[in-house]
């Protein structure tokens, strides 16, 4: 069996519960049964989780897409990938996805009657640098309904993906913006504990703003420690 060390452990007050009653869907999705712990064999732990030369370097602009210019805000979302010991993680894969500034996915179940914008795929990926630093261009994505609760809104987010140097080392998280109006009611927000909250909210970055273009916001990430991001156990499935 595999066993962390003490520093690499899950840290409490940190992530939130598998189960929450106030997302719904927790109730049908979390672990009925203690998780049990599988042995990673060679094949997973040095495995290749992807190639560089598949990262393109237009992936990582996500307001330029099918031979036009998205609608919306632009932003530039920056920062750095960071380990629990403040160091940086260089040559890891950042993925990341968002509905279009209307609050719409370009995805077959959502269909909600917001507009699609035929410029915006929603999708981007880049590395980290040696310093850690990865960098999106992309568009402010929109609040939109979904069926938690009674008018339920999902304030306006950014999904992330990481991965590491192989196939199980993967964290998935959510970045959101300063003062959004829809904090008080959105439970995925809301089920992280507090104090730890505002690690999932990026910072408004005037010094990565481009004049006359783009707005610039902050987005560090900690993968584990006393700082550590808040992470979902599983990739979220509410769009």
């Amino acid at each position: 069996m595999l066993h962390l060390p003490p520093r690499f452990a899950r840290p409490d007050g940190v992530h939130p519960p598998l189960d929450f009653p106030d997302y719904r869907t927790t109730a049908l999705r979390r672990p009925a049964q203690p998780l049990t712990l599988v042995p990673q064999r060679l094949g997973e732990l040095t495995g290749p989780v992807f190639g560089e030369d598949r990262v393109q370097e237009g992936d990582a602009d996500l307001s330029i897409a099918n031979g036009g210019e998205a609608a919306g805000q632009r932003i530039i979302v920056h920062g750095r990938v960071l380990d629990g010991d403040g160091k940086p993680v260089p040559h890891a894969l950042v993925e990341v996805w968002q509905a279009n500034a209307a609050g719409r996915y370009r995805h077959v179940d959502d269909n909600w009657p917001a507009p699609l914008d035929s410029f915006f795929n929603g999708v981007g990926r880049c590395v980290t640098d040696a310093a850690g630093r990865y960098r999106f261009t992309t568009v402010k994505p929109g609040a939109y309904p979904w069926r938690n609760h009674h008018n339920a809104w999902r304030p306006a987010h950014i999904h992330f993906s990481l991965f590491g140097t192989a196939f199980t080392q993967r964290l998935v998280t959510q970045m959101y913006f300063p003062d959004d109006p829809m904090f008080f009611q959105d439970p995925i927000y809301n089920a992280v504990p507090a104090e730890a909250r505002h690690r999932m909210v990026g910072v408004f970055d005037y010094g990565a703003t481009v004049g006359n273009w783009a707005l610039g916001f902050r987005f560090d990430i900690v993968l584990r420690g006393r700082e550590a991001t808040p992470f979902e156990n599983e990739e979220d499935d509410d769009e």
